[in-house]
């Protein structure tokens, strides 16, 4: 068996897959119980696992702090990566899946997904640049370009901004998303938000109607919600919020 063959099981897979998403988070190694909670196993199960990633070469080890990816493991990882979003977007373009089925389906597929249905699948789709959340796409090189967001929770009352991506992790979500139609690339104004954790009060411009409808955002879904901040929106917009707070008032 080759070396190739050794490295690509699903399992190794996974957890290049994982301690990827975990790094990028922040500068600090992955600790063995983040990925723990991560995957929802055990942190002996994940000791075991780190050790045989170790003498594969895939992460580095850094005493009582975690690991990270070597360039070998972060190459797994990002080809995985392409493989579940290049996957997610053929199952909602070409199959009209809906998107909060995509990801199950997609997290047993993109282990046997082979290099050439990959490039016959991104050339169908027209090489696409994000998945149906709005999550970007390694290029066909494994360079991958995240845009700048926040989320969506930080944002106070008269900014705007473009709704970019959101986690697929949780279909109850991405179905209480779809009911109201939102989806990723539309325009919103935050107009108001509830004290003490309460719910952001969010007028969505929807591209397709190209009709304004104000949905109400809570703190769960606020947090999943990455968006672009338009610079200098919150001053201006500001006015316009109160004003329109004034007349509905009058």
């Amino acid at each position: 068996m080759g070396t190739k063959e050794i490295l690509r099981t699903p399992a190794i897979e996974d957890y290049c897959k994982e301690i990827f998403a975990l790094q990028s988070r922040g500068d600090e190694p992955v600790s063995t119980n983040a990925l723990a909670e991560r995957l929802s196993i055990t942190p002996g199960s994940v000791s075991a696992m780190l050790k045989r990633l170790d003498e594969l070469g895939l992460i580095t080890h850094e005493p009582y702090r975690g690991v990270r990816l070597t360039d070998a493991g972060r190459r797994i990882a990002l080809e995985v990566i392409r493989h579940h979003r290049l996957l997610e977007s053929y199952l909602a373009q070409a199959l009209g899946m809906s998107w909060d089925r995509v990801h199950a389906e997609a997290e047993v597929l993109e282990h046997v997904l082979s290099d050439e249905l990959e490039e016959l699948i991104a050339a169908k789709l027209g090489h696409p640049t994000v998945d149906p959340h709005g999550d970007p796409i390694p290029s066909a090189d494994l360079q991958l370009h995240e845009r700048e967001t926040d989320r969506m929770e930080n944002m106070q009352p008269g900014e705007e901004g473009v709704f970019v991506r959101v986690s697929d992790s949780d279909p109850e979500m991405l179905r209480y998303l779809a009911e109201r139609g939102i989806a990723p690339g539309e325009r919103f104004l935050v107009r108001a938000r509830q004290p003490f954790g309460g719910p952001l009060f969010v007028r969505f411009l929807h591209t397709e109607t190209g009709g304004e409808r104000e949905h109400a955002i809570g703190g769960q879904l606020a947090r999943a919600m990455r968006v672009e901040v338009t610079p200098g929106s919150g001053a201006q917009a500001a006015v316009l919020v109160g004003n329109s707070a004034m007349g509905e008032a009058g």
